[in-house]
């Protein structure tokens, strides 16, 4: 792109600095943010914010951080919010992440060198088919990379550097969000929209270059709660009911060829159990209940709950408790009733001379909330690749078509308005 011929990309050199940070949230933690660790990634994020020229950069007591990009034109432009999110998943270790480059990648294995078991083949990460000749970023085999969102953070920062000392490209008032918490579910919690003040938004939380995405899973939490029978176990028969068994007795009902994450792909949902703790007199089983389509996500509920009661009838003397909780859902609801989000981004994306990809998620975003909150908010890629695990991976030349497909939105909006 002509804008960005002399331009030296920060995103790398800022996205290797912040995976090193710490950032885990923790889903069993009461505090808001989850842990407090990940405000130290927001006190860097505001003072190499107040470093580029942005002057109202802060972190708040919730662990968010806002700032502005100034407006550049005399339109009325709607104001665009750029989203990433701080913390990294609570599945896999953040702590003392080591980042290695892979330098022009040819199609080989790359094995990871502190876990030499942790070899990455294009035959089980097939985008890596389209890498050749970039450069590939890992971490080094005993923790996840962070690219999950810290590639976002990066892209954001370093379009608002281009923008900001670019002043002669025309664009509207540009909100800056990063949240803490996404990866339990609370990313935005304690987000103050009116302070935000954004008409539109978009996450910088996707995956492969070219990639934007108007749909997500609706989202439920379900929680069943067993009260089973105690008494000593050498005296136990025709009297015990063991909420233990009675907890995996629901767990092996559950069906494992259709309505399971292993088994499920595309539009298809699932009921997926993750966590079961108890003992003889209690138990309990968390699961996850996601679908696209909010009719099938109850769907989920009424079978959960059958087959609970059809195992409890073998269980006269014990009882059990089902609690289903929103968490969140599919915001092509709010998104189908503002087309241009979509089309302004496909016209950024082509741009930078990347074919679009319309996408669904199997999963969520903050955007999945936002959309609900007042703030419709489409996700965008951010190149991140096979998050949460030891393989995760991104590419240095993917972040840098992020940074200038955010720029480019950010001129269309203009130009359209």
């Amino acid at each position: 792109m002509e804008i960005f011929k002399s331009y030296s990309f920060t995103a790398l050199e800022r996205f290797l600095k912040y995976v090193k940070i710490d950032t885990q949230s923790d889903p069993n933690s009461l505090t808001q943010p989850s842990t407090d660790k990940q405000k130290n990634l927001g006190e860097i994020l505001v003072e190499e914010l107040l470093e580029i020229g942005i002057t109202d950069a802060e972190l708040d007591e919730f662990g968010y951080v806002y700032a502005t990009v100034p407006a550049t034109t005399a339109k009325e432009v709607p104001v665009i919010c750029f989203c990433s999110h701080m913390d990294t998943s609570p599945d896999c270790s953040g702590l003392n992440v080591v980042p290695v480059i892979h330098q022009n990648y040819q199609g080989q294995d790359l094995v990871l060198p502190l876990d030499p078991n942790q070899v990455m083949r294009k035959v089980d990460h097939p985008d890596l088919e389209f890498q050749i000749g970039n450069d590939i970023v890992t971490a080094s085999g005993n923790t996840l990379l962070g690219a999950d969102n810290k590639a976002g953070l990066a892209e954001i920062m370093d379009a608002a550097a281009f923008l900001i000392a670019h002043p002669e490209l025309k664009h509207g008032k540009i909100r800056i969000l990063f949240t803490p918490d996404e990866e339990i579910g609370r990313g935005v919690d304690k987000v103050d929209i009116k302070k935000l003040g954004a008409d539109y938004g978009y996450t910088v939380d996707g995956e492969s270059c070219g990639s934007i995405e108007n749909e997500t899973f609706s989202a439920d939490y379900a929680r069943i709660t067993i009260s089973g029978v105690s008494s000593h176990p050498g005296f136990a028969k025709g009297n015990m009911e063991s909420a233990i068994k009675i907890a995996a007795e629901i767990v092996s009902f559950l069906p494992k060829d259709r309505l399971s994450p292993e088994s499920t792909e595309g539009m298809e949902g699932f009921i997926h159990p993750v966590a079961m703790q108890g003992s003889v007199e209690e138990a309990s089983i968390e699961f996850i209940l996601r679908d696209f389509d909010d009719a099938e996500l109850k769907n989920h509920e009424d079978i959960l709950k059958a087959i609970a009661d059809d195992v409890m009838e073998g269980y006269p003397s014990s009882s059990y408790k089902l609690e289903v909780k929103e968490q969140y859902r599919n915001m092509k609801v709010v998104l189908d009733k503002h087309p241009e989000l979509i089309e302004y981004a496909k016209i950024a994306v082509e741009r930078t001379g990347v074919n679009p990809k319309l996408q669904s998620i199997r999963g969520g975003t903050d955007g999945s909330r936002l959309s609900f909150i007042g703030l419709p908010c489409p996700n965008i890629f951010a190149g991140e690749h096979a998050f949460h695990g030891k393989q995760e991976w991104v590419s240095v030349q993917d972040m840098q078509k992020a940074v200038e497909t955010i720029v480019q939105i950010a001129l269309v909006w203009e130009e359209k308005n």
